[in-house]
């Protein structure tokens, strides 16, 4: 239970910032409106090194179920808890998305993009490529995942607390460089539980969730996940 309420706090604070800073930089009347990518990959990695930081001494931070899975493919985590942690951070997604359109609740009557308020809670391709928008969350997951393992080495030394403010980093590196053509998910709770709010919430002038997409942003990160896991054992023996 400890585990399940960690992660599902350390997911709703995630979201919460992280949807909050795309609701910003693209609702109409938002003091951050058209704050621009710089705005948002800032602000989706502070939000992953605070939600470590919050829950993090409990559960270890996962957040992502791309995370747990990687853990449990290479013995951090039992594969028995990892639907407790993949259920944690589901509900948790749920919750923060719901506190982002209680935040913002003026402006979507005066947003009039679709489009704009479903990327507020999900991700949504800048050039729909199915084949291609899941290559690029494989890629974006598996550094992700490749960094992640390389930040919790021990050869690495880490000082106290310095592991949430690298993770959070690393997520700002790859929404600059990796996150133009899909909005990174990288972690398939941060798509899919606000994809489900969007399509359930009284959202004036939503459109489409576009449950049509919503597999690349579950299914590439879990590949990516475990090329991620690969290729970091594979460095590993010939180091």
């Amino acid at each position: 239970m400890d585990i399940f309420i960690a992660e599902l706090i350390g997911t709703m604070v995630l979201i919460l910032l992280g949807d909050g800073v795309v609701a910003g930089v693209l609702l109409k009347g938002s003091k951050a409106e058209n704050g621009g990518w710089i705005v948002i990959t800032t602000g989706w990695g502070l939000a992953v090194s605070i939600a470590v930081y919050v829950c993090g001494w409990v559960s270890g931070g996962h957040i992502n179920p791309a995370v747990t899975f990687a853990f449990a493919l290479v013995g951090k985590t039992a594969w028995g808890l990892v639907p407790v942690y993949v259920c944690g951070q589901l509900v948790g997604a749920m919750l923060g998305a719901c506190l982002v359109y209680i935040t913002y609740h003026p402006h979507w009557a005066v947003s009039d993009n679709p489009d704009h308020k479903l990327m507020v809670f999900c991700t949504k391709p800048a050039i729909e490529q199915k084949f291609w928008n899941l290559m690029c969350e494989i890629i974006g997951t598996a550094i992700l995942i490749l960094g992640l393992m390389g930040i919790i080495d021990k050869h690495n030394e880490l000082g106290s607390g310095l592991g949430p403010y690298l993770f959070g980093m690393l997520v700002f590196a790859i929404g600059l460089s990796l996150g133009g053509p899909t909005g990174y998910a990288i972690n398939p709770a941060r798509d899919l539980g606000p994809r489900v709010m969007h399509s359930i919430l009284p959202i004036h002038g939503k459109g489409s969730s576009e449950w049509h997409y919503c597999w690349v942003p579950i299914i590439g990160p879990l590949i990516g996940s475990a090329i991620g896991v690969a290729i970091f054992i594979a460095g590993i023996r010939y180091m």
